[in-house]
């Protein structure tokens, strides 16, 4: 890697390394991202379509692209070093202690204005969780790790393909239908719970169990200290049929998510086609969603059955316990 140093590996995956470099020149520090190039001319090119999607993304809430080069058959993707680190490890810090609302309400709304910028360029991210969501070193919400992103060809298009990290896939993907960008709000649902409780919304000891809680939207409810229209908020995101889930626009603007305790107006930064969206805040409470219900679930015995590519899919882990990832 001419032109940078390398100061240390900060993360490791399937897809390869990441590792933190600072620039010769400006003395800046950057992440690195290191894929592995397949041989396979195609996959090759799908390794290649993060940091296409990423140079084409400039957003105060996405993690900013600098460049990326292919050496010793690795594409390297250079991106901004968020040093607060991802929001599964603030998450873990916390321990017992429970975030206070004024930072739920900051980084939630700091996370949808970022997710719904890529909707408006049809691009969906397919695994928004907590270890892909970053802090910078003040505090603001950085979303990143696009390997899974997938780009739409109309905005009315579906996606088809499985992807995503179990606890946080929505149960029409489960259910191997197809799937638009509700998904990912399903996705930030999970992360808001995470959020408000310091644990999954969404836990079993097997996966069947794990995917049978998901499809009938069955989880704990949230502490009694938090406001009732916060868990009104999570039931709208957590609609089991993606077609009542509202999208992250109506959740940004008709129902004016606040973001910060005692805010006068809602502080988003929008590119230019987003310049007529504006957010008042009235108070630190969420506002009441429409209360429309409307639920696939069997109202007499209240099960859901399972696709064949589902019960496939179950039958390929014979593991029973549950992992963050597959």
């Amino acid at each position: 890697m001419e032109g940078y140093s390398e100061l240390k590996v900060i993360g490791e995956g399937s897809f390869g390394r990441a590792v933190l470099v600072r620039c010769k020149n400006t003395l800046q520090e950057y992440v690195v991202k290191e894929i592995q190039l397949p041989k396979n001319q195609s996959k090759s090119l799908s390794s290649r379509r993060e940091a296409v999607l990423l140079s084409r993304m400039k957003h105060p809430h996405i993690v900013a692209f600098r460049e990326a080069f292919e050496a010793d058959h690795l594409l390297c993707i250079v991106m901004e070093y968020c040093r607060g680190g991802d929001l599964l490890r603030r998450i873990q810090q916390q321990k017992t202690t429970c975030f206070t609302l004024d930072d739920i309400l900051r980084w939630f709304t700091q996370m949808c204005a970022g997710a719904m910028y890529i909707h408006d360029m049809r691009v969906l991210h397919r695994d928004l969780k907590s270890k892909n969501i970053f802090l910078t070193d003040n505090g603001t919400i950085k979303l990143g790790d696009f390997g899974s992103a997938c780009v739409l060809n109309s905005p009315k298009a579906y996606a088809h393909t499985y992807v995503g990290t179990p606890y946080y896939v929505a149960p029409e993907i489960w259910e191997n239908k197809p799937y638009n960008n509700k998904s990912d709000v399903w996705s930030l649902g999970c992360v808001l719970y995470e959020l408000c409780t310091l644990r999954h919304p969404f836990q079993a000891s097997s996966w069947k169990n794990l995917i049978l809680k998901v499809c009938r939207g069955s989880y704990p409810p949230l502490p009694k200290h938090l406001p009732y229209e916060l868990q009104h908020l999570l039931k709208q995101m957590f609609k089991t049929n993606p077609k009542d889930r509202p999208s992250l626009h109506t959740l940004l603007t008709c129902h004016r998510v606040p973001s910060l305790r005692g805010a006068n107006k809602l502080t988003l930064v929008q590119q230019q086609h987003h310049s007529n969206i504006t957010c008042s805040v009235k108070s630190i409470l969420l506002q009441r969603f429409s209360t429309s219900m409307c639920t696939h679930l069997n109202s007499n015995n209240n099960t859901v059955s399972l696709t064949a590519a589902t019960r496939r899919l179950l039958c390929t882990h014979t593991n029973n316990t549950c992992t963050t990832e597959f």
